[in-house]
């Protein structure tokens, strides 16, 4: 079952990357109490998610905080020391760095791919969501091979 505005995330385990190395989070924890900006890309490093994805919501940071938003978050179906380098190249301090190494929290809200065409095996999809307090309050998934409604600006256009 696929997610809902209106849902509750499910608590699973992510893995923060720091610049002391990964901390383990719970994802209940994580979201409670403050409005995330949070999208998902299915890998680090890959062409549209270091061109575009996670590139807009570095540059749209400063106007997502001033519509509200307390933190940005990334989640991607990869290590945190992968997710930690990558945002060190093509990130910032303002996205945080949510590693989901084992795809377990893709899978628990439903929005899972399978990359095998690709050498990539099972990843989250490409969305993105405004969590408020742990519900979620908006929803942008693509379709395969897109990228339009996961973006920061049409999440502007959201808040």
């Amino acid at each position: 079952m696929t997610i809902s505005v209106g849902d509750k995330l499910p608590d699973v385990t992510l893995v923060k990357a720091t610049a002391e190395g990964p901390e383990k989070v719970q994802s209940g924890e994580y979201f409670a109490g403050k409005k995330v900006a949070l999208f998902s890309v299915p890998g680090a490093f890959t062409p549209t998610c270091s061109a575009k994805h996670l590139p807009g919501f570095v540059a749209k940071a400063a106007d997502l905080k001033a519509k509200g938003i307390d933190e940005i978050a990334c989640t991607a179906v990869n290590d945190a020391f992968v997710m930690g380098a990558w945002n060190q190249r093509d990130g910032s301090a303002d996205v945080t760095m949510l590693a989901d190494g084992n795809g377990d929290f893709a899978e628990a809200i439903g929005l899972t791919m399978d990359g095998s065409g690709f050498g990539l095996g099972k990843r989250g999809s490409r969305w993105s969501m405004v969590v408020n307090d742990g519900v979620v309050e908006q929803l942008n998934i693509e379709g395969p091979g897109e990228f339009q409604v996961s973006s920061a600006d049409h999440m502007l256009g959201q808040l």
